[in-house]
């Protein structure tokens, strides 16, 4: 048997060696990604292993099925970037790693939103430049605020343990309901009436064609004056041009962001030495409302270490099965 894994990083090659020394399995691992200039190295093998926010074109599986691969692994969650189309057509299964840590992300979120409501980005402004007084930056209390969880995957519950242990009050809305939060009652029924609840938005849910850009100018105008949003989901559920105008206007008193809708170019990117192009983006991360993060909420030892070693038994299983516990279905 024989794996090549695309994409990897040097935080990963610990973890991959590790999980090959363990099965006696050839892993073959190079830095590149997986694109139509690089498909062709996985010539000779039987599986592919792979990570990258850019997608996936259709060429590239076409490729597979002539090379006789069809057991294809990711080392993350979201299968939103990857043709279903092509996979069925050229029968590949595809696996994904649906839970490599679903605190680091919980966490990070949490800790956004309390830098916010602290005034942490005021403060550190003001004290640079010389400014040690507090007022008038007085800050709100998490044990004094509404939070709504929407989603409540495995990320959503984590997200919601935390806020709970910090003494805020929880509802939820989920189409498909959790049993366990069933019984606490912590579910609306509507998402406008999460919308209009709540002081702090979370949003915990994949990104598909039926929520696009859910929060949009229609949504903020059924949210209470000053609410925060929290995204550690997907781009693709804010329209970031109603958020601006969301801010602008106090309806969103802070937003805490670890992904953007067109992010593809712009995060993961080292761009010290050139000038980001888009105005959309300059213009959020300007805000000292607004707290950024380049979509890196997973990236923990923990989380990369599940990443990797789950994708390569998923990959294992597929060749040596034809199914793997994490294989992803498509209707």
């Amino acid at each position: 048997m024989k794996i090549i894994a695309y994409g990897i990083r040097d935080d990963e090659k610990p973890y991959l060696e590790e999980w090959v020394e363990q099965n006696k399995i050839e892993v073959t691992a190079v830095s590149a990604l997986l694109d139509s200039d690089t498909i062709a190295q996985a010539k000779g093998y039987d599986g592919i292993v792979a990570y990258q926010q850019k997608p996936y074109t259709e060429d590239l599986f076409d490729k597979m099925n002539e090379f006789g691969i069809h057991a294809f692994s990711l080392r993350n969650v979201g299968v939103d970037n990857v043709p279903v189309e092509a996979l069925k057509r050229n029968n590949i299964k595809i696996t994904n790693v649906p839970a490599y840590s679903p605190m680091a992300i919980a966490e990070l979120a949490v800790t956004q939103l309390l830098a916010l409501i602290r005034r942490i980005p005021e403060f550190e402004a003001k004290m640079d430049r010389g400014d040690f007084r507090w007022e008038p930056d007085i800050a709100l209390e998490l044990n004094q605020m509404t939070v709504g969880v929407v989603g409540t995957g495995r990320i959503g519950r984590a997200a919601i343990n935390i806020f709970k242990g910090f003494g805020a009050k929880v509802i939820a809305y989920d189409v498909f309901r959790n049993p366990e939060l069933e019984k606490e009652g912590m579910y609306v029924d509507t998402l406008e009436e999460l919308y209009r609840k709540v002081d702090v938005i979370t949003l915990h849910v994949p990104a598909l064609k039926d929520n696009y850009h859910m929060l949009n100018d229609a949504a903020f105008a059924q949210m209470r004056d000053g609410v925060f949003i929290l995204n550690y989901a997907r781009g693709s559920l804010i329209d970031t041009e109603a958020l601006l105008r969301a801010l602008d206007s106090g309806k969103v008193a802070g937003a805490a962001l670890d992904t953007y809708e067109n992010e593809v170019g712009i995060f993961d990117v080292d761009h010290q030495n050139d000038e980001i192009k888009d105005p959309i983006f300059k213009d959020l991360f300007a805000r000292r409302n607004v707290k950024i993060t380049p979509h890196a909420a997973f990236y923990t030892h923990p989380a990369v270490k599940n990443m990797v070693q789950v994708a390569l038994k998923n990959n294992k299983s597929l060749i040596e099965k034809n199914t793997a516990e994490n294989e992803v279905k498509f209707d």
